[in-house]
């Protein structure tokens, strides 16, 4: 199945001027144990997607929110001339149709 098929939701956003972070947010406490047990929403995942280094990105668990959130430095600061997403809303894009191999 495809991640975004199990959520409920699925953004990005700035954390600040320096960081950007990602929410995964399921339905149902079955579909966030399945997601979280296949192992294959991960630092390393997030590393290899955005090209940072795994020891820069934070990953976090919240079981009672049935959320999975990754935090990570932005390439270049909010609103630099490089920027090519002010508020960060569109970093979530490759993990929408990230394959999980769940049954």
């Amino acid at each position: 199945m495809k991640l975004y098929e199990m959520t409920k939701l699925i953004r990005s956003k700035n954390a600040g001027p320096f960081i950007i972070t990602i929410d995964i947010l399921f339905e149902t406490e079955e579909l966030y144990r399945k997601v979280v047990g296949t192992g294959v929403l991960s630092k390393e995942l997030i590393s290899e997607l955005y090209r940072i280094p795994k020891d820069d990105v934070q990953m976090y668990l919240s079981p009672n929110a049935l959320a999975i959130k990754f935090s990570y430095p932005r390439h270049v600061p909010t609103g630099d001339f490089y920027d090519m997403d002010l508020y960060g809303c569109q970093h979530h894009a490759p993990l929408v149709n990230l394959e999980v191999p769940v049954s």
